[in-house]
């Protein structure tokens, strides 16, 4: 057995002596809901206390920032020649609220439980499990050959669940701490559980309000019904103009240019996420599914509200609101989006309705270049660990700060995920499946082995 075999082996091992298990129990047992102000001490000890002593143990040199826009940012270095290619790691320590009273069968958001092959709690897919093993993995070759043989930066961040604010402004001025010939980071969801994931970008998005307001206070349906206008009538109506009834987009601009010929060509060869069924006759029709969740823009309405949806009342409402949601790819002008957006609504006679774009969740597009030479070494390392060939997709269907990467700091961004479309992600029974946990970990002992080996062999990217 080779050396690198050896690695791999040893990685994969940690989930069947359960050390894995264990060491994300500690991970999830912290709280670090982003979204929930009451939490913010527990962003600064996760990192303290989760990530700093593993971080120095490994040889790199630890510090927190705090961040004038939200919750801190650790940044740990570890260079081992000046020489040599670095490597920035990204992950996030932040979970999305834990809906405590609505997990199944009495599980806690907060509680590592395992079930089958399942890893159940807040955070085990989303995005501690997923950071975990990149640490894990970088260990196990440390533990191995005494050496990566290539430069580590690791940029762990509290606040991706609420937009990452700060971070934009964190990396633009700290360049120099973050230099690096290329990103290789954890997120999201495969498309498949048992083959691995390769994507180059992510889809922006961009989240607003639709809201319109006639009046203050409601009135008596019986007395005012026929007299007043309902504006949840106004905005349902200005909503069904933005798409036809099958969700195809109406708004010119919102289509985008990017699925090239060579696009589609590399999107033929994805599947399609393990989930949900999918409606076959919703989205763009002339699309294939894979087109349209990776290589086109979905409107969504996230949640409406006009009176009190809880307990009505006969009375006409005098507002009514609608947050929604455009994912939108490269290829669409995202300064333009909603100044279109307010075109369309006037043409189509609804200058009533007022259109806001909400401060937190907007994401840009992104796609890194697929060929570049970093591309095929990540791709042929994975391939040599599992026999077969990962999927390769120019950009996730969901959204990442993938642009501080790509845009303030001029990297290559390479990500791998480590969970699937069924992992409940941002809700009840969120959970990790631990065949992909183990597979994962070889994946990524082999990836950082050939890493350290090729720059050994003076391999610039």
């Amino acid at each position: 057995m080779s050396q690198r075999s050896e690695v791999v082996t040893s990685a994969q091992a940690l989930v069947d002596e359960g050390r894995f298990a264990s060491e994300l129990a500690k991970l999830v047992s912290r709280p670090t809901e982003s979204q929930n102000p009451q939490r913010r001490d527990e962003m600064r000890s996760y990192l303290e206390e989760m990530l700093v002593p593993r971080l120095t143990e490994a040889g790199f040199s630890c510090t927190i920032h705090s961040n004038p826009q939200g919750n801190p940012l650790l940044l740990a270095r570890r260079v081992e020649d000046p020489g040599l290619p670095t490597i920035l790691g990204y992950g996030h320590g932040d979970v999305t609220r834990g809906q405590d009273d609505e997990w199944g069968e009495n599980r806690k958001p907060f509680e590592l439980r395992q079930e089958g092959d399942r890893l159940y709690g807040r955070g085990t897919a989303d995005n501690k499990g997923q950071h975990l093993i990149n640490l894990l993995a970088l260990e196990c070759v440390l533990a191995a050959r005494g050496r990566l043989g290539f430069n580590a930066t690791w940029l762990i961040e509290m606040g991706e669940e609420t937009g990452s604010p700060g971070l934009e402004e964190f990396c633009t001025g700290n360049r120099d701490l973050l230099a690096a010939d290329l990103l290789i980071a954890s997120d999201g969801p495969r498309m498949s559980t048992d083959v691995p994931l390769v994507f180059l970008g992510a889809r922006g998005a961009v989240n607003f309000n639709l809201t319109v307001e006639l009046r203050d206070g409601a009135h008596h349906s019986g007395n005012w019904g026929g007299l007043l206008a309902d504006p949840a009538i106004i905005l349902a109506q200005a909503l069904a103009t933005i798409t036809d009834p099958h969700g195809q987009i109406r708004v010119p601009e919102w289509r985008p240019t990017s699925l090239t010929p060579d696009i589609r060509a590399v999107l033929a060869r994805l599947p399609l996420p393990v989930g949900p069924q999918v409606d076959p006759e919703w989205g763009e029709q002339e699309l294939t599914p894979q087109e349209r969740v990776y290589g086109w823009n979905s409107f969504a309405v996230l949640a409406m509200e006009s009176g009190n949806p809880a307990a009505p009342v006969n009375a006409i409402s005098g507002t009514a609101r609608a947050t929604c949601q455009l994912r939108f790819v490269t290829g669409t002008d995202a300064d333009d989006i909603l100044p279109a957006l307010r075109r369309h609504l006037d043409a189509e006679g609804f200058d009533q309705v007022r259109v806001e774009q909400q401060e937190s969740g907007y994401f840009p597009a992104t796609r890194s270049d697929p060929n570049n030479p970093w591309v095929k070494r990540v791709v042929d390392s994975l391939q040599r660990t599992t026999g077969k060939a990962p999927h390769l997709a120019p950009n996730l269907g969901g959204s990442l700060p993938n642009h501080v990467f790509m845009d303030a700091l001029g990297l290559p961004t390479i990500w791998i995920p480590h969970s699937y479309g069924g992992c409940n992600q941002h809700a009840p029974d969120e959970h990790m499946l631990i065949p992909v946990a183990r597979q994962a970990l070889g994946l990524m002992a082999g990836l950082y082995w050939d890493l350290g080996a090729d720059a050994g062999q003076g391999f610039q990217g």
